[in-house]
């Protein structure tokens, strides 16, 4: 039987949200999580929904193309480290 896409959960660090699901999403939610149960061992279905997030954005194409566009302006943005004024007070003895 193949596996299913979210695998196995990591541990990680939780940040608390509540969030309103309509009725039909929360069924399947629920009928997801007693699947990956059945394969993975027991899980909440509140557990599920991180991971399921995470794993949308992470292949969101468009997301992650806007994402690294930001990212490398906010790089170009940020001194270098040993630049400006603590560079003169590094070479002065």
């Amino acid at each position: 039987m193949p596996e299913l896409r979210l695998g196995r959960l990591p541990k990680v660090g939780v940040a608390r949200v509540t969030i309103a699901l309509p009725e039909r999403l929360k069924e399947e939610l629920d009928l997801y999580a007693a699947e990956h149960g059945r394969l993975y061992g027991p899980v909440e279905t509140t557990a599920l929904i991180p991971h399921m997030l995470e794993a949308f954005l992470r292949s969101d194409r468009g997301w992650r193309s806007r994402k690294a566009k930001a990212d490398g302006a906010r790089q170009r943005r940020a001194p270098l480290p040993g630049s400006g004024a603590n560079r003169d007070d590094e070479t002065s003895t």
